[in-house]
């Protein structure tokens, strides 16, 4: 049985960023920028979700790259590039190779939704220009939108809203982005989409308005003054 240490030996190094060691190992055996590990993860999986910029460049110049590969939950390359913080030059790298900027994980995931909950600005103005949609709903129902207004990001909220994001859609428990938005006690993102037009009469599956999510007196008090000045009454 063959050491699994010495089977996964290209995903390892992918990981660690060990450059020579992948290059080495390919030149030896080229198919193994192909070989899928014990997580159905090929190299360039390892290498952009561990931000290895240099092997990165090395395999996408491979003859079977294929730069929208999925792993066993569906994440692609671009993806796991998308829900990092410090990735924008391997993101630059993966839509210069044509990466789908609308695939889906298996849970209905585009790299939108992962660059929305980091707040990733210049990736998902990136995304938007190559046409990544902001009307795509997760399985459980969520838009980017939904995710962007859960960490209270009201600029990234603006960009998907520009974007043509549904204002008022419901995710599978009826809760809209103002839901989630007051939820989470992030005032001045309920601000945005109650000046955007959201429905803050709209309930969720149980009934409840947004205001009734609101996690202390305060942040109501906020949200009421602030929408009361722009001319929206709560009360």
């Amino acid at each position: 049985m063959e050491d699994r240490s010495l089977k996964y030996a290209i995903h390892e190094a992918a990981r660690e960023g060990q450059t020579s060691k992948v290059e080495s190992l390919l030149n030896a055996n080229p198919k193994l920028a192909t070989l899928r590990d014990e997580d159905d993860r090929l190299p360039i999986h390892w290498a952009v979700s561990y931000n290895r910029l240099p092997i990165v460049q090395h395999l996408i110049q491979l003859p079977t790259f294929d730069p929208d590969v999925q792993d066993g939950s569906g994440w692609t390359p671009l993806m796991m590039a998308c829900s990092r913080k410090d990735a924008d030059p391997i993101v630059s790298l993966l839509l210069a190779k044509d990466a789908d900027v609308n695939a889906k994980t298996l849970s209905g995931q585009t790299a939108l939704h992962f660059t929305a909950s980091k707040a990733n600005l210049d990736v998902a103005r990136t995304l938007v220009k190559h046409k990544a949609s902001a009307r795509v709903k997760d399985k459980r129902g969520q838009l980017a939108l939904h995710r962007a207004a859960a960490v209270g990001s009201v600029p990234m909220m603006k960009i998907l809203l520009e974007a043509k994001s549904p204002l008022n859609a419901t995710d599978v428990d009826g809760m809209t982005a103002l839901h989630h938005a007051v939820c989470e006690g992030h005032g001045d993102a309920a601000l945005l989409l109650l000046v955007a037009g959201a429905e803050w009469d709209k309930q969720d599956s149980e009934g409840r308005m947004a205001l009734d999510l609101v996690p202390d007196a305060k942040t109501r008090s906020y949200i009421v003054q602030a929408a009361e000045r722009e001319g929206i009454d709560l009360e």
